[in-house]
């Protein structure tokens, strides 16, 4: 099958792939980064192409909504291919700058590390200002360390995501991209592996209607607060909120925590369904970095390389894939293979022998319920003929003289009183008797256009395509009649 192509696809998809066929052999465990000469450049869509991704910006598709005073909603958008992305929208009086909102997209959209969401285009058109990001497909940390369901966070996934995001920070850093506008749970996103990431909106500088932080006050950096700016040591005391907010499994005030630490009541702190879980020495550990990055003072504070060293030497059960530690099933696990029903497998191995017995031992059961609008002609000698011409057919076909079976049963098709899917399938394997793989495919076809549900169709057009060396469109289309029929035995 030839693929589609459209401004769209040409832009982003071939480095897509590109991203994700060199993922192992690029990524840099320490930092989090990757190589950037193999990953997808930075692109801009157009309006329409971001609004028939998101069904037009429908609601069913929303994934995070602030405040009217917030300037943005995300929405969930599909392109091509079922590849999934997320937009952001923001309102018309937001980025009245448009060469600012660009510079700043272009900026962040040349990041690319596993521990981002990468920014992978923008759409600056009259006054919409729109961003446009890899799609993270398990939610956020807010849901499931506060409002988890299943199971609660386990303590090796929860020191995982602080360290994943201080690699996430160094990187960042390291790129030039210090400033992260309100680092908090609602940020950090899970990815198809279930692994955190850091969202890249919070990269942008902020626009004329934002604000540096959307959180109450008591979780404001304290120079923030005195100033209005954002300073790297800023993203350090957010991070710290963060490391609370993993400790105790609740959003707990810096001020409330660190009176609890200052009095020695550090199990009061700790999540209780984290008991028992983790050594006294990690949870002291965890507990001593959060409180140096909530210093009042921001020279007081490690930067993100000192968060990365700190945090590499308390991970556990580092062998475990995240999906796991996370009790969430994998959403790109292969789907198990159904077994090949004894006419399937005949027809993977070309088995005409095999076929034959099976096609003869089920006669025209199949046939049921096929619909064969007959009028006043059946009565004639037109309806006998082709009557006649069809058990002709079977006769030859049940003796193995393929010839005169195909002349048969031509003759009762073309005769075009009754259709019969079974006829077909019957012509299809003479003809790959007589090697005219063509005319079997088409038979084959035919089959399936009587009868769409029917597998002996798919069974019998794989048979046909191996005959004529299409091996992988064989193998498809027998994975094709091996769903049709579990779909039977099941209902």
């Amino acid at each position: 099958m030839g693929a589609r192509c459209s401004k769209l696809s040409v832009c982003f998809f071939p480095c897509q792939i590109k991203f994700k066929s060199h993922l192992n052999d690029t990524f840099d465990t320490e930092s989090g980064s990757k190589n950037d000469d193999l990953l997808p450049g930075f692109c801009e869509f157009s309006f329409d192409q971001l609004r028939t991704a998101t069904s037009g910006f429908s609601s069913e598709n929303i994934v995070s909504e602030h405040g009217e005073k917030a300037p943005n909603v995300v929405y969930k958008g599909k392109v091509e291919d079922d590849f999934f992305i997320a937009v952001k929208r923001f309102n018309r009086s937001a980025w009245p700058d448009a060469r600012q909102f660009m510079e700043e997209a272009r900026a962040v959209g040349q990041l690319r590390s596993e521990r981002l969401a990468n920014l992978i285009g923008c759409c600056c058109e009259g006054d919409e200002r729109l961003l446009v990001a890899e799609f993270m497909p398990n939610e956020t940390l807010s849901k499931h360390l506060f409002h988890w369901d299943a199971q609660p966070m386990k303590w090796a996934m929860r020191v995982r995501v602080a360290l994943y995001l201080a690699q996430a920070l160094e990187y960042c850093s390291s790129k030039g991209r210090a400033l992260y506008h309100d680092l908090n749970a609602y940020r950090v996103l899970f990815d198809q592996d279930c692994n955190p990431r850091l969202s890249c909106f919070g990269l942008m500088k902020n626009s004329r209607d934002g604000k540096s932080y959307s959180t109450n006050l008591a979780f404001t950096p304290p120079e923030y607060l005195r100033t209005g700016r954002v300073t790297s040591e800023s993203v350090v005391y957010s991070f710290g909120t963060l490391l609370l907010d993993l400790l105790s499994g609740k959003h707990i005030p810096p001020s409330h925590a660190l009176d609890l630490i200052r009095g020695k009541n550090i199990s009061m702190l700790m999540d209780s369904c984290l008991e028992g879980h983790f050594s006294n020495d990690d949870g002291t550990e965890v507990v001593r970095l959060a409180t140096r990055c909530l210093q009042y003072e921001p020279r007081d504070r490690p930067n993100a390389k000192s968060l990365v060293v700190a945090l590499t030497p308390l991970q556990k059960e580092t062998e475990v894939l995240s999906h796991i530690l996370m009790g969430i099933p994998h959403r790109d696990a292969p789907p198990k293979e159904l077994p090949l029903s004894p006419l399937g497998e005949a027809c993977s191995r070309l088995d005409l022998t095999a076929i034959h017995e099976i096609l003869e031992k089920v006669g025209y059961k199949d046939d049921e319920g096929i619909a064969n609008e007959l009028s006043f002609q059946m009565w004639t000698n037109q309806i006998q003929e082709t009557l006649n011409a069809k058990k002709r057919g079977d006769s030859a076909f049940r003796s193995k003289d393929y010839a005169t079976a195909i002349d048969s049963y031509t003759k009762f098709i073309d005769g075009g009183t009754m259709i019969s899917p079974t006829a077909f399938a019957r012509r299809c394997l003479c003809y790959l008797m007589n090697d005219m793989s063509q005319e079997a495919l088409g038979d084959a076809m035919q089959a399936q256009v009587i009868n769409p549900e029917w597998p002996t169709a798919f069974y019998l057009q794989a048979a046909a395509l191996k005959s004529l060396g299409m091996e992988n469109d064989a193998e498809e289309t027998l994975k094709d009649g091996t769903g049709l029929e579990a779909r039977r035995n099941r209902d």
